[in-house]
């Protein structure tokens, strides 16, 4: 269930009508994870919902020092969710918060929800249009069971799943038989059952999202085994990005319920197709699609300089869309993944594709290298900020590219950009490429530095850390 309030009164009349025991407060930090404190009924009045929840962000990572902690929670009253998972006998409900300066009570530069805000009403201030729809497309693996270790004198992963065709010659020990109906690897697109095994368990983490006040449309296995997605109806920017979060968190959680670990990791497994977060787009002005024209593949002028856009800055956007060591395992050529900066109509190797569609309403564009453990906000705010800045200086992306791109000649693929290869060389693309995110101060060089030197951490952590692979290379040289 999900309601909009007009006022702090209509949240306290519907907490009592409903029997509420604890209002959760959620917001999102710099690496796009959910936090959450959850205050007690017994504290939630007119005042608290009006003023806000004083936390401490100092505690939370690339966030305020530690003699500036102060930070206040600032209930949004329009994105008001009962949480499904509660095992409390009385429920949870669940406000989206944005974080706030206390001394000024302006929105904080830092928190990704209040970039996304502002990412909106620079749209509506350009002139350009009044809104921008979001669709993500987020894919996800779920396994039976994971382990890790991260050790000085020991690194190592083990993933098991039921669908994964390293078992097929598995022997159960708890009775089961080993019944060999498994995907191959990159054979899990659409199989029905036996082959899919995860019908039961899409269809409650959708039937959740609908109850929580989500528009779904769908849920399907994807290409490589024990690999899912559900789809969710497009939005404007920042319910988007709330949604995207319910996402995540209902996934996680009903994969749990069922004994089993999901995860949003672009590349878990060594040989088949990682996840992304597929992205479409469209500007509108009123009701009229501003990305419909009489151009190519039915597009506007204003699509292709917006296209434009998000190519000339691709690599500076990988750092936000982008944002894991991980990312850069799932973006190289064979496994469907958009390395090469070009755009297409249907052609699914284009890191730009134009879906095609029946009316000019459909117009739009899908962005196809992001992957889903991208901050939501952040993402969203800065492909917009990036097609914007295309439309402003009239960026063409010169002709489009129908033929499969993996399949072009070695001299033809040299004089087609490509997107990063690495989270430090997308990390440095945005040191060098960000004045189009500070155009009306959506994001600020405070941000995008502490947003830098953030994932730097995971950067060093990474190129520091030997790998087993290394000791299979180079061990005996």
């Amino acid at each position: 269930m999900s309601f909009a309030a007009k006022s702090a009164s209509d949240v306290v009349k519907f907490c009592k009508e409903n029997d509420i025991q604890y209002v959760d407060c959620i917001f999102t930090d710099l690496r796009g994870k959910e936090q959450h404190t959850a205050q007690h009924i017994s504290t939630v009045d007119e005042d608290l919902l009006n003023e806000g929840i004083y936390i401490d962000g100092s505690s939370i990572a690339g966030w305020k020092a530690i003699n500036e902690s102060d930070m206040l929670l600032k209930p949004d009253l329009s994105r008001v969710v009962m949480d499904p998972f509660s095992s409390q006998p009385t429920a949870v409900v669940k406000i989206f918060c944005d974080v706030v300066e206390p001394s000024t009570g302006k929105p904080y530069a830092r928190c990704p929800r209040s970039i996304a805000k502002a990412a909106e009403a620079y749209l509506q201030s350009s002139g350009i249009a009044d809104k921008a729809f979001f669709g993500p497309e987020a894919e996800f693996f779920v396994f039976d069971e994971v382990k890790y270790a991260v050790r000085m004198n020991k690194v190592s992963y083990e993933i098991d799943s039921n669908e994964g065709p390293y078992n097929t010659d598995k022997t159960f020990t708890d009775g089961k038989k080993n019944l060999a109906h498994r995907p191959r690897v990159k054979g899990g697109y659409f199989p029905n059952a036996p082959l899919d095994t995860g019908s039961d368990f899409r269809a409650e983490m959708l039937s959740v999202l609908a109850s929580m006040g989500v528009d779904v449309e769908k849920h399907h296995h994807e290409v490589a085994p024990s690999q899912h997605e559900l789809g969710i109806k497009f939005s404007t920017l920042v319910n988007a990005a709330d949604v995207m979060q319910m996402y995540k968190y209902v996934v996680h959680n009903v994969a749990a319920a069922y004994g089993k670990t999901a995860t949003f990791m672009p590349k878990p497994i060594f040989g088949d197709n990682g996840s992304g977060m597929h992205v479409h787009q469209s500007l509108w002005k009123g009701s009229t699609p501003l990305f419909a024209g009489s151009g190519y593949a039915g597009l506007s002028e204003t699509c292709l300089y917006y296209i434009g856009g998000i190519i000339k800055h691709a690599q500076a956007l990988n750092a936000i869309t982008n944002p894991s060591t991980n990312s850069y395992k799932r973006l190289v050529p064979g496994y469907e993944a958009p390395v090469l900066l070009a755009y297409s109509s249907r052609n699914r190797s284009a890191s730009c594709r134009i879906p095609h569609a029946a009316s000019p309403k459909g117009k739009r564009v899908e962005v196809r290298f992001p992957d889903p453990v991208a901050n939501p906000y952040l993402a969203f705010a800065a492909m917009l900020m990036a097609g914007l800045d295309g439309i402003k200086n009239k960026i063409h992306p010169g002709e489009a590219m129908d033929m499969n791109l993996y399949d072009l000649p070695a001299e033809e693929l040299q004089k087609v950009p490509n997107v990063c290869g690495s989270l430090r060389q997308a990390l440095d693309a945005l040191k060098k490429d960000h004045a189009f995110l500070l155009e009306g101060g959506v994001f600020t060089k405070d941000v995008i530095d502490a947003y830098i030197d953030l994932k730097m951490e995971d950067v060093l952590a990474f190129e520091t850390m030997p790998h087993p692979i290394e000791y299979d290379m180079y061990y005996s040289s």
